[in-house]
């Protein structure tokens, strides 16, 4: 399932309150157009740009990436980018392609 791009816009597009993998907080989303998903904090504004969002989708599809946010943060560091990952794990929850959050699990 590669990531559809056409309904991250339309989730997205408009601005949007995320809920947070875990704490009960909100990821504040100001928007999405044709290269990223635009992000702000009170602090800091960013972007999760498309082609990390659709590389880290691909790879959980192929097993390289875990589909467990918290395990998928670390992974996503390693391959893809260590720019925001725990913003784009609440995106991809948010999406439905990583699992809901049920604690720490190691891996062995």
């Amino acid at each position: 399932m590669a990531l559809d791009w056409a309904k991250v816009k339309k989730t997205y597009g408009k601005g949007a309150e995320v809920p947070t993998v875990a704490g009960g907080k909100t990821l504040t989303v100001t928007g999405a157009d044709d290269e990223a998903i635009h992000i702000k904090s009170p602090l800091w504004t960013a972007k999760l740009s498309r082609k990390n969002l659709e590389k880290g989708v691909e790879l959980i599809e192929q097993g390289v990436i875990a589909r467990d946010p918290g395990l998928f943060v670390e992974d996503y560091r390693i391959y893809v980018t260590d720019e925001r990952a725990t913003s784009a794990a609440h995106i991809l929850r948010d999406l439905g392609i990583l699992n809901k959050d049920e604690g720490y699990r190691p891996r062995c």
